[in-house]
């Protein structure tokens, strides 16, 4: 994996990203900051000088992982930082971490994150929501934004259901949302609930 490419995205909002040779596609994480601290979505490892600055602009209140295919170093972040890993039960369907907690449909992570789960695409897929300044949406593998596929479903060849991505994906256009960030791709940062109607209208 390439070296990290950290930047604060907005107050409150980091991302990074690495190439990933294995499976030949950039790797995304995101941290967002709420009054319970920072949740770090999807974690790739961090230079430990990035790593620094994140976790002193605020506790690292937990881990999120959207999906079986995105542990990627979540049990890393979780014991540095003794922090809950959370995440749909399907994510971990062997052995869960020693600090598992579920993400529930509906939950509302420190009391911000909504979970929205995305029925048919990978194993234990869940979206984010997050409703302060303007709104931001989190996907995990349901949606995609990178080269050569652009702003994009979940390829049907990698969906467990398809049609049941599809509905559970337009259950999400009733949150507002200004931003869209991805665990593979760049993130939209305007008009996000705009570009998911224009996808799903034009999607049959």
């Amino acid at each position: 994996m390439t070296a990290p490419d950290f930047h604060q995205l907005l107050p409150g909002f980091w991302v990074w990203q690495a190439y990933d040779s294995s499976v030949k596609v950039d790797l995304f994480s995101s941290a967002i900051l709420t009054s319970a601290g920072i949740y770090i979505v999807d974690p790739i490892p961090l230079d430990d000088a990035d790593l620094r600055e994140l976790s002193q602009a605020a506790r690292i209140a937990g881990i999120i992982v959207t999906n079986a295919n995105h542990l990627r170093a979540s049990s890393a972040y979780s014991d540095r930082f003794s922090a809950p890993i959370l995440a749909d039960p399907r994510s971990f369907p062997d052995l869960k971490p020693a600090r598992f907690a579920e993400a529930k449909n509906g939950a509302a992570i420190g009391g911000e994150f909504e979970v929205i789960q995305v029925e048919g695409a990978v194993a234990g897929e869940i979206a984010l929501y997050h409703p302060l300044n303007g709104g931001t949406l989190i996907f995990g593998d349901a949606l995609i934004n990178f080269e050569p596929y652009g702003f994009c479903l979940l390829p049907r060849k990698y969906c467990l259901n398809e049609k049941q991505m599809r509905s559970s994906l337009r259950s999400l256009l009733t949150r507002s949302a200004e931003r869209m960030l991805f665990a593979h791709g760049m993130p939209i940062l305007s008009g996000a609930t705009a570009r998911l109607q224009q996808l799903l209208g034009a999607d049959h």
